[in-house]
């Protein structure tokens, strides 16, 4: 397992693409707009879309209790992990090859 910025990566796989967040669900059940939920839960609509449409790659914990206060769920209910779903990362970027100084040819 490596660290790279403040992504972990396993054998070359993302291991946050692991966690799918169930908001569209959760709302869908309770009859709730993004927009009834953002003033509820006092999280801009584009946030929320941001967690919902799974782009989101973080979530404080103040953000993830009133979401589940106004839902009336569990974190589990919202977020799940799945480890057999991790995407492959994307290859690094190649770096040119260094230029030859005047001095090396």
């Amino acid at each position: 397992m490596t660290e790279t910025g403040s992504m972990t990566e396993t054998g070359g796989r993302d291991e946050a693409a692991a966690i799918s967040i169930h908001l569209d669900a959760l709302l869908g059940e309770r009859q709730m707009t993004l927009t009834e939920l953002s003033d509820r839960v006092g999280v801009t609509v584009v946030n929320l879309s941001v967690l919902k449409n799974g782009r989101a790659r973080a979530i404080r914990f103040s953000t993830l209790a009133a979401l589940c206060r106004v839902l009336d769920c569990q974190p589990g209910d919202l977020i799940r992990y799945d480890a057999d779903q991790p995407a492959p990362t994307q290859p690094a970027p190649t770096q040119p090859a260094p230029t030859q100084s005047a001095e090396t040819r």
